[in-house]
């Protein structure tokens, strides 16, 4: 989830309308789909999420994912593909939203929800609406600071079902505390980028 900042007048003079990225697994396997060049916004990558969804691959049928800090929607668009029930995706910057939107509709994925609002704000009301989930991606702008905060939250407000999953994506040198109930089932560093999958 991209902040918004001051356009750089140069960038975008050479920047390109869309990006894009691949859907590597499931149904809309190899489907190709854009998001916007916002400053700030990182989708993970191709191997990195071909090793995440190897990890899932038997806890995502019919799983309630949400996505927060969603950004180009691609950890979130994968579990769609790959058999997740459904997935809130989360996602503060207007246009990112918009974009995520668009894709939903392109794939008539009925069971994917845009929440245009910050992390915190969506997590207070899903709380209120005791709601759960089965599995959460946390993979906040790298520029923030935002992983504790997000954790804590999520723990406080009781939005993870029994036996959930979590996904945190870091920078490497970054340590990211978590609970002490919570399990490191997986963990895998590839350049700056440190992946942990963790359970209940």
């Amino acid at each position: 989830m991209p902040r918004p900042r001051k356009p750089n007048t140069s960038r975008d003079q050479t920047a390109p309308a869309t990006s894009q990225l691949r859907i590597i697994g499931g149904r809309w396997r190899g489907r190709k789909l854009a998001f916007a060049p916002i400053e700030g916004l990182r989708p993970t990558g191709d191997r990195l999420r071909e090793t995440l969804f190897n990890w899932l691959q038997f806890h995502l049928p019919g799983a309630r994912c949400l996505d927060l800090f969603a950004g180009s929607g691609a950890l979130g668009l994968e579990a769609l593909s790959r058999g997740a029930g459904s997935v809130d995706f989360v996602e503060l910057h207007r246009g990112a939203a918009q974009t995520l939107r668009q894709q939903l509709d392109l794939l008539q994925a009925e069971h994917g929800r845009v929440h245009n609002c910050p992390a915190e704000m969506f997590l207070t009301q899903a709380a209120l609406q005791q709601e759960s989930f089965d599995l959460v991606f946390i993979d906040p702008p790298f520029a923030g600071d935002l992983w504790q905060e997000t954790i804590s939250q999520l723990c406080d407000a009781s939005l993870l079902a029994e036996n959930a999953l979590i996904y945190i994506e870091s920078p490497r040198d970054k340590p990211v505390p978590v609970p002490p109930g919570w399990q490191l089932e997986k963990e895998k560093q590839a350049g700056q980028v440190c992946m942990r999958l963790f359970s209940l």
